[in-house]
């Protein structure tokens, strides 16, 4: 006979998996929070000198955070196969975010083409890691 799935079945039986999971939402929660609290506080007050670079800095606060949700999770791992699988993903966004920004930044310096806002360079990231993640996995199918 089937068991029943919980309320919450869809969350992994790896406790580290949970855990990660349950940071990176709280971070992204936060970014978002913080990116739109800044954007309304520019929109309103229009706020000067130290305070504005200090409202301008709080959402990078929450990708802090987020970079030590991905160090706790590499560290509470114990799946070796599965931490090595991580890093790979990461280090293929890294890789494919490099290459993107030194060919952006190429096509600026020498075609004139529109400026990138560099406030995507941390979504850009993550688009390059969710590309990699299946064509990685895919090698050991």
């Amino acid at each position: 006979m089937k068991e029943r799935m919980p309320v919450m079945g869809c969350l992994p039986k790896n406790s580290a998996v949970r855990r990660f999971v349950f940071r990176v939402v709280a971070s992204v929660s936060a970014n978002i929070v913080l990116t739109i609290f800044v954007a309304s506080c520019f929109d309103e007050f229009h706020p000067h000198g130290p305070l504005a670079y200090l409202l301008a800095a709080l959402p990078a606060v929450a990708i802090l955070g987020f970079i030590v949700a991905l160090g706790l999770f590499l560290v509470e791992e114990k799946d070796e196969f599965q931490r090595n699988m991580f890093i790979q993903t990461l280090l293929c966004g890294i890789g494919g975010t490099l290459v993107f920004m030194e060919v952006w930044g190429s096509l600026e310096t020498y075609m004139h083409i529109r400026h990138f806002p560099m406030t995507w360079t941390f979504t850009l990231f993550w688009i390059f890691c969710g590309i990699s993640a299946p064509l990685l996995l895919r090698r050991y199918r």
